[in-house]
């Protein structure tokens, strides 16, 4: 049934590209990527008809994404806000981040004992700038409190 389908497409898209005029044709060629194959047949047969040397130009596919970065648990944080304003920071420098076990923390706060607390994560080639931006963003009075305490 489906073949019967598709015959049916090949044949009203090749009546259609027949009514065009060659610019139009060799325009719709110019992006034939984005063509279904039944379209490509058409377009192919409607080129050879007219006599016409235009190729269909097929783009190029997207270059593959290498290997995913693996994502480091940077800093863990007790309640949420402090989590927040940890990814404010990297987000405005630029540097994805992600929170782990935010959510579960945010229904129910008494787990953050029991899960560790917020889990700030970066990818693992970002951890040194990551890094120096959140201690960069520290201020200096909460360093010399905790030395002095």
């Amino acid at each position: 049934m489906a073949k019967i389908d598709a015959e049916k497409e090949r044949w009203r898209l090749a009546r259609l590209y027949g009514s065009m005029t060659e610019g139009e044709v060799e325009k719709l060629a110019a992006d034939a990527g984005s063509l279904s194959d039944a379209a490509k047949w058409a377009l192919k047969l409607d080129l050879s008809r007219r006599g016409l040397k235009t190729q269909l130009e097929e783009k190029a596919p997207p270059p593959e994404a290498g290997t995913p970065s693996k994502l480091v648990n940077l800093r863990q944080y007790m309640t949420l806000p402090e989590a927040l304003l940890a990814k404010s920071i990297l987000d405005s420098a630029g540097i994805e981040s992600f929170l782990g076990d935010q959510n579960i923390i945010r229904m129910d706060w008494f787990l953050s004992n029991a899960l560790g607390g917020v889990k700030l994560r970066v990818r693992e080639e970002d951890v040194e700038v990551a890094t120096a931006m959140l201690d960069q963003s520290r201020p200096p009075a909460l360093d010399a409190e905790n030395e002095e305490g």
